[in-house]
């Protein structure tokens, strides 16, 4: 199968774009795959590029000229904000190549892109024909300029239809699906699939368990850390916090007047590997719809426990008392109880609790398990369209 993978980068690396890179790792020991790349930039340059965003002819060009030269047989979109834009869409339906597209956030829902705003979930957008709440708001990054922008883009390519021209939409979890279908996304849930994130599964890691937990991820609001942080430093419990983001300073100044609370940074796998496998449990306290939080995947790879908020999906991802336990992340007196709780536990039911952790990835997590499922949504969407020439 000859598979090209559109991706608009960020301009710092998320988790997005390491899932991007690390699907088409794994499609390329069995596949021809290309790549067709654009990257949001900074300054003038990057005003000039937003204002591109409802129609960015140059790209589309030059996306037209690739497919031209690689001739691929389906076509896999992931991001388009902002340097790309949906204006390919149509243009590839013209040239009746079946487009699938994973919707690793709920940017095409509202310009949030996170269903978050101001300490808080917000759903208004995903009622509305065009998000006027949102944009007097500022949900993307307090601008009304941007949000207006982003909002009229998508709003534009839904009124041209652009969006069903679509064959196939790939999301996370059942509880994404379940957002679109009750939303005014003009797509029929018949064409959305399930496929989650997979992790590497490296070889086992030799560490003792201890009573200590760890926190994994990125330092920004909608993420819990702050919450988490004020509500830990009042406890005895030890808390390892790694990562970085723009809460960075204030998360290392309770750390530093927590004697129960480490700041680790930045640290490369190897090492989070190795605290994350020694936890009594990895904490995953965000306080906004995640799409799938890597962190989560790595521990169960692990065999570690998680703790999490009982917020989106992670209230599917986490079973209380089979892969860990779930907490109110607004309710600080809960957490403290569910820690005691989690603390309590004899350790034959924590050796359980692990073994199921294990089990959860080796039944939904591992690569083969979810690249089987990506080559199906692939092979579904070619047997479709082989069915409409015929």
């Amino acid at each position: 199968m000859r598979i090209l993978i559109v991706h608009n980068e960020y301009q710092h690396i998320g988790g997005e774009d390491f899932v991007v890179k690390q699907e088409m790792d794994a499609l390329l020991a069995n596949h021809e795959v290309e790549r067709f790349t654009t990257k949001n930039v900074k300054g003038l340059a990057g005003y000039l590029q937003y204002l591109t965003y409802p129609m960015n002819w140059k790209e589309t060009k030059r996306l037209k000229e690739k497919i031209k030269a690689f001739k691929p047989d389906i076509v896999h979109i992931h991001n388009m904000h902002y340097g790309l834009g949906p204006l390919f869409i149509l243009h590839i339906k013209k040239l009746g190549i079946p487009m699938l597209m994973t919707l690793h956030n709920f940017r095409l829902l509202c310009p949030s892109a996170t269903l978050f705003y101001d300490g808080n979930i917000f759903l208004d957008s995903i009622s509305r024909n065009f998000p006027w709440l949102a944009v007097r708001l500022k949900v993307l990054e307090n601008s009304y300029i941007k949000t207006f922008w982003t909002a009229f883009t998508y709003w534009t390519h839904r009124k041209r239809g652009s969006f069903d021209m679509i064959d196939r939409y790939i999301v996370l979890s059942d509880f994404s699906k379940r957002l679109f279908e009750r939303s005014t996304f003009p797509v029929k849930i018949k064409k959305f699939s399930v496929k989650p994130n997979f992790v590497e599964d490296f070889p086992a890691v030799e560490a003792e368990t201890g009573d200590e937990f760890v926190y994994v991820g990125r330092l920004s609001e909608e993420k819990g850390i702050l919450p988490l942080l004020h509500a830990w430093k009042a406890s005895n419990y030890k808390l390892k916090v790694f990562g970085t983001g723009p809460l960075q300073e204030e998360v290392e100044k309770i750390c530093q007047h927590s004697a129960n609370i480490q700041y680790f940074g930045f640290q490369n796998k190897d090492i989070l590997r190795k605290h994350m496998a020694a936890a009594s449990a990895v904490i995953v306290p965000s306080i906004c719809y995640e799409s799938m939080p890597l962190a989560v995947l790595e521990a169960y790879s692990l065999a570690v426990p998680v703790l999490a908020s009982n917020v989106g999906i992670l209230g599917e991802m986490v079973v209380p008392l089979y892969t860990g336990m779930l907490f109110d992340p607004h309710n600080h007196s809960q957490l403290i109880q569910k820690l005691g709780e989690w603390t309590a536990l004899d350790p034959e039911k924590k050796q359980e609790i692990k073994a199921n952790c294990r089990e959860e990835f080796l039944k939904k997590y591992q690569q083969k398990i979810v690249m089987k499922q990506l080559e199906a949504c692939y092979q579904a969407v070619l047997d479709e369209k082989a069915a409409a020439n015929n």
